[in-house]
């Protein structure tokens, strides 16, 4: 039995507007670190509040620990809930603040004591019990809401997009906070975030979703590695993937894809397969991760040449964006100060770790693993 369940859960606003959650289908079990991660307006954040009771659920069910949820009230479900915006009263110190939930449930003064200190203490809190969240940064004011919902030991914690108000390294901080709060309490955590990192950093189910609906659960690896469909393979993933509409055709050597004036060879293994699905003599699209690319001087031997027409410098590594009449690429690569704009390099593609969609469906064609293919090169 799972821990929870979501069955083709609906939330529509508006009878003339798209559904904002269309057919939901999850379940999640006890322990678990869920995120759901999508672009803004996918759903995500709605389908956190139909859990928490915030929003009335239009159609499906929602059971927790086999029971029936749908119609409780937020009170009744005694979910714990931490939002972006910290939720913390200004007139009450970070010591109140964390123990005001168990003073409205009249907890004896001692248990109140001993639950709000050992929920600081494991926040890093216990310097600051006397500070009022005007003498806070934003970390730490965060951390402050993340105790205000632990010291209620809840079965369920609900967080949506709680780092999103953060700079860069308070969001790595609090990562990090989150994850060993995790470990330690072993609760089960929806999460909801925008932020594709804190996705694969956190969690150990990702749920992926666009215009309301799921487009994978899997683990962050195998989101990765085996995206459903080219929604998935492009949100997942920094730098995006590349895509590259490619044909493939049989010669006496083997079989090969052409893209522009690109020519790859594929192994006999993945050009059968892909004849199989009837690609032998039609399109599909090629998608390749920046890190499967290298670079190479133009006059060398390469898959494609190309112009360099902008680069980000990332510490060790940078991101050339790369184009010619063609294709567009992105490639990522150690850094090398004498690549610069303007540039004509050459650029090999490492097949074996590329991936195959249909341009039709743009469903992954090979969805247990990378397509398998041997790097190949130009013809000169």
């Amino acid at each position: 039995m799972p821990f929870i369940e979501l069955k083709n859960l609906v939330k529509i606003y508006d009878k003339h507007t798209d559904k904002a959650v269309n057919q939901l289908n999850l379940q999640i079990d006890q322990g678990d670190f869920v995120v759901l991660v999508g672009p803004s307006g996918c759903g995500k954040s709605t389908t956190l509040r139909m859990l928490a009771g915030l929003e009335e659920i239009t159609d499906g069910a929602f059971y927790f620990q086999d029971q029936l949820y749908n119609h409780l009230s937020p009170q009744q479900r005694g979910f714990a809930m931490v939002f972006q915006n910290y939720a913390l009263y200004p007139h009450l110190t970070v010591y109140e603040n964390m123990a005001f939930s168990l003073r409205i449930r009249k907890e004896k003064k001692a248990d109140l004591d001993r639950k709000v200190r050992q929920a600081a203490d494991l926040l890093e809190l216990s310097d600051l019990l006397t500070r009022y969240p005007s003498q806070l940064s934003g970390g730490q004011k965060q951390r402050v809401a993340i105790g205000s919902a632990i010291v209620r030991k809840p079965q369920l914690f609900l967080m949506d997009e709680p780092l999103s108000n953060l700079d860069a390294k308070l969001r790595d901080q609090m990562r990090m906070v989150i994850a060993r709060l995790h470990k330690s309490l072993q609760t089960t955590v929806v999460y909801v975030t925008h932020d594709q990192v804190e996705a694969m950093t956190l969690g150990n189910k990702i749920v992926v979703m666009n215009q309301g609906k799921v487009q994978q659960v899997a683990s962050p690896a195998w989101l990765y590695q085996n995206p459903a469909n080219m929604f998935t393979a492009s949100f997942i993933g920094s730098p995006a993937i590349n895509f590259l509409e490619v044909e493939m055709v049989k010669r006496p050597s083997g079989y090969q894809l052409i893209s522009g004036n690109a020519l790859l060879h594929l192994s006999d293994q993945q050009g059968e397969r892909l004849a199989r699905r009837g690609f032998d003599r039609s399109s599909f699209i090629l998608g390749v991760r920046p890190g499967a690319i290298s670079t190479v001087p133009a006059d060398s031997d390469a898959d494609m040449r190309v112009k360099i027409v902008g680069r980000e410098l990332l510490g060790g590594k940078m991101i050339l964006y790369t184009e010619n009449a063609k294709s567009r690429l992105t490639v990522l690569t150690p850094v090398n100060y004498d690549l610069v704009r303007g540039q004509e390099i050459g650029l090999c593609l490492d097949l074996v770790k590329a991936l195959a969609f249909d341009p039709h469906s743009q469903e992954n064609l090979f969805p247990s693993g990378p397509a398998q293919a041997d790097q190949g090169r130009q013809d000169q």
